[in-house]
């Protein structure tokens, strides 16, 4: 027996938008009257024939979606990626059987949960209460199931103070906690969840991405759209990159965000081996970086790491220092801009280098860190005194270990500092 739950064959997804036209002549009544007579018109004939009515002078077809295949197997965890506009919420109305798609065909096994927007299917004057048992019946469940998950519920969304005032008072994000917790007790064998988590606090998102996690680790299938990348990362092993309603590309979540992130910041477009400083950035005659450059251990230009592999940066330095003695410093920063590590030569190794130095040789590693891309920041300091930065010097990637690492994969580093075993060696 297949183990594919969704199954996506070319699926394309047209809407007919209206345009107003602009008409700056002068407009007797009659063409007003006129003009509302043919508009009334076209809208009884589609109102007649079930088609959506449009208004405007002139029609224009957009494909939301356009050829769109793929498999997902029961179980995973997949990350929906993309532009705003790219359609990825398309997809998901498609899925939830809201909308049907105008070309191709999708197959899927077992009941669907769908959080998409805020409040979807409850009604403002009914309670906290009364809404539990309305949306639930809307998602599918009994009124015996409700009744069996209704404490759960109710304390996974943290509402019970309201319970039995009407949701038209709530704020968008106790709306967003009963819809969440009524879809996650669903028990359903995909769950496809919207950017509807970005309303609630971050309390609320970590226990919401906990919830989605134990609902893949149980064995079902989740549908995350989202552009918090963090989150994608920690729960999808798996992802899928849209645009303009065609999907670019889908595999491994940290090598699909990876090639997202570039195109959408351009910080690694430029080759990673080798840096060369913009004379712009260089103040004045005093001591600065000019070119920096990454090597593995055996002197080779690289920029590609596996775990555990020792890194060599080799930073030139260029102008005049006054007398006195400099220390250098790097940070290294991840795709979502956090500090994972950092290392300095004067404080932590008392390594402080006279002005005749030309060149830093760093030895950073093993790199116990996970795989994704980092960039590096070079510093440079005269005594307590900052005397040049290079901001995203040069970047570099580490995959996964192997061959140990091939059934399974580290979440990217998310916060805080690791201190990476280091060594500077200063070259006249």
């Amino acid at each position: 027996m297949s183990d594919i739950v969704i199954q996506a064959e070319t699926l394309g997804k047209m809407y007919t938008i209206g345009h107003q036209a602009e008409n700056g002549r002068y407009v007797a009544l009659r063409d007003v009257l006129m003009q509302n007579a043919r508009t009334l018109w076209s809208k009884t004939k589609d109102l007649a024939t079930g088609k959506p009515i449009i208004q405007g002078d002139t029609m224009e077809e957009m494909w939301a979606l356009k050829e769109v295949s793929f498999e997902i197997r029961r179980g995973e965890a997949v990350g929906i990626i993309g532009r705003n506009g790219a359609g990825k919420s398309t997809l998901l109305k498609i899925l939830s059987r809201i909308t049907e798609p105008s070309t191709g065909r999708v197959t899927i096994k077992g009941r669907v949960a769908s959080l998409l927007e805020v409040g979807t299917g409850f009604h403002p004057e009914l309670s906290g209460r009364e809404n539990i048992y309305l949306n639930g019946t809307i998602l599918g469940m009994t009124r015996v199931e409700i009744k069996h998950k209704f404490d759960e519920i109710v304390a996974f969304a943290e509402v019970d103070k309201y319970l039995d005032t009407p949701v038209k008072r709530y704020s968008s994000g106790m709306y967003v906690r009963l819809a969440f917790a009524v879809a996650a007790h669903l028990e359903p064998e995909i769950l496809v969840v919207d950017e509807v988590l970005a309303v609630g606090d971050a309390a609320f998102q970590k226990k919401c991405l906990s919830k989605m996690g134990d609902v893949a680790m149980g064995g079902k299938t989740v549908l995350f759209v989202s552009h918090n990348m963090g989150a994608i990362r920690s729960l999808c092993g798996n992802a899928m990159w849209l645009d303009n309603g065609y999907m670019l590309k889908a595999g491994r979540t940290n090598e699909i965000i990876s090639e997202y992130e570039e195109s959408v910041t351009g910080l690694f477009t430029e080759s990673p081996c080798v840096a060369v400083r913009d004379p712009a950035y260089i103040k004045g005659s005093g001591l600065h970086f000019s070119h920096a450059e990454v090597l593995d251990s055996e002197e080779v230009h690289a920029d590609r790491f596996i775990y555990g592999q020792v890194l060599v940066l080799n930073v030139s330095l260029g102008g005049q220092m006054m007398g006195g003695v400099f220390s250098g410093e790097f940070y290294i920063y991840n795709e979502l801009g956090i500090l994972v590590s950092v290392g300095a030569s004067g404080p932590y190794h008392g390594e402080y280098f006279s002005s005749k130095v030309r060149r830093l040789r760093i030895e950073i590693g093993p790199l116990t860190i996970t795989s994704g891309r980092y960039r590096i920041s070079l510093s440079l300091m005269a005594g307590h005194e900052r005397v040049d930065t290079w901001e995203n010097a040069i970047a570099f990637t580490v995959t996964e270990c192997q061959p140990f690492l091939m059934s399974w994969e580290i979440p990217s580093y998310r916060e805080g500092v690791c201190i990476l075993k280091q060594s500077f060696h200063a070259i006249d």
